[in-house]
């Protein structure tokens, strides 16, 4: 592999191509060196993973904002560590009483997954004891924007999430509120803020049409109280199970949350899977250990290594190059199944420039990302002659608008469909 990414693109050029190959690489020169791109930084790798050939290589070993390409890293180290089905939840039986810890599963009562199996087994017993002690890490990535503790993508992070941690609210005739026990927290008003920053206060404005998703604060006496609300009965709180054997209760396919976080770009999904390996590898739950365990084993070869600070790519301090994306999607190409990687990965389409236009036959599996400014794009393609490749196209600090620099990468990517 690191054959594949040392050779450059001109060696390529001009002692492995021919000339057809050379058109999508003057294609993609003239736009990468056009005025729209003098003002930002661009890095673009793409392979051949059949030939192990670098066809284009721009900027491929410097270090970009990731965004949402974070998520990649995600699903790999997920893929990895985690079983068919969601770890659930972790529990032991002492006599009359059943001790329960979370694994950080995000599907319990979800809103889109809705999965009540942890509940269905819960009601089962009369006496339970949760331990909400097991999370070791903070509620907020590193580097989320603090502003945005009211936003529907940057939900907090916990070992039992409940509801998403997320509370939608909705009027119709009345108020309806989910989860139910927050409905007296509601207050009606015109606030630009849904919610107080240090509680779980929140505001509505009756004419909003739309249903309003507001993350609330997490913690041990919020979590039993929903846990309480959802089995109808009291639960104790403990600082630890037993000493002794654990069983793991399972719930839905973790392919099914996976494709989930990659397709809507979820983060909390993201956030979650990485806490719940952490809690496969170790008793304690926390984003580093996946982390550091995925960094030393299986990306040990990794050329360069990443600033990698949370799981699903809201934070401005993840760094990662074009070439570790390719390493990375190398791996899932040749480890993972391609019809089923293919379902994980999202189908990119180019909205702004192909409206109005016939629909195409997909040829890019992506994952993109994009923050302020920033907008980037890695996964499959597939050519015209039935080729597969990889890429990573990642673009920082533009101050065009963004759909003038995606209408830019797709004109180099259909070059490359039709060409190669």
């Amino acid at each position: 592999m690191k054959k594949i990414l040392i050779l450059t693109s001109f060696i390529i050029l001009f002692f492995s191509c021919g000339g057809i190959k050379m058109n999508y690489s003057k294609v993609t020169k003239a736009i990468l060196d056009s005025n729209l791109r003098k003002n930002q930084f661009t890095g673009l790798l793409v392979i051949d993973p059949s030939t192990k050939d670098t066809l284009y290589n721009y900027n491929g070993s410097k270090y970009f904002t990731p965004a949402s390409n974070t998520k990649i890293f995600t699903l790999y180290s997920a893929l990895k560590v985690l079983p068919k089905n969601i770890p659930a939840l972790t529990y032991s039986i002492q006599k009359d009483t059943l001790y329960a810890q979370g694994t950080g599963n995000p599907t319990l009562l979800h809103p889109y997954f809705k999965d009540s199996i942890v509940i269905q087994f819960l009601k089962k017993y009369k006496n339970i004891a949760f331990n909400f002690s097991n999370y070791s890490d903070t509620q907020y990535g590193p580097g989320w924007a603090w502003e945005d503790y009211d936003t529907y993508f940057s939900p907090e992070r916990s070992a039992l999430p409940i509801h998403a941690n997320v509370l939608t609210i909705h009027h119709t005739d009345s108020l309806i509120a989910n989860p139910t026990y927050f409905k007296d927290c509601i207050i009606y008003a015109d606030i630009s803020k849904h919610r107080e920053l240090n509680k779980n206060l929140f505001y509505y404005n009756k004419i909003q049409k739309d249903t309003l998703e507001v993350p609330f604060i997490t913690n041990t006496s919020v979590s039993k109280k929903l846990l309480e609300s959802a089995l109808n009965k009291e639960i104790s709180v403990v600082s630890k199970l037993p000493e002794g054997p654990k069983n793991i209760l399972y719930s839905i396919a973790t392919d099914s949350v996976y494709k989930r976080m990659m397709h809507e770009s979820d983060n909390f999904l993201a956030e979650q899977l990485v806490i719940m390996s952490s809690g496969i590898l170790k008793d304690t739950l926390n984003f580093k250990i996946t982390r550091d365990y995925i960094l030393d084993t299986h990306l040990s070869s990794l050329r360069q290594q990443p600033r990698w600070v949370d799981a699903s790519g809201l934070s401005r301090y993840n760094l990662f190059t074009p070439e570790s994306m390719v390493h990375v999607l190398y791996k899932l190409y040749k480890e993972v199944p391609l019809k089923r990687l293919f379902t994980l990965f999202p189908v990119e389409t180019n909205s702004d420039s192909d409206k109005n236009k016939v629909v195409e036959q997909p040829y890019i599996y992506a994952k993109s990302g994009s923050l302020g400014n920033n907008y980037c794009l890695s996964g499959y393609l597939q050519t015209r002659s039935g080729k597969i490749l990889i890429f990573s196209f990642m673009n920082n600090h533009y101050r065009v608008p963004t759909k003038e620099v995606k209408n830019q990468m797709h004109t180099i990517f259909k070059e490359i469909r039709d060409t190669y």
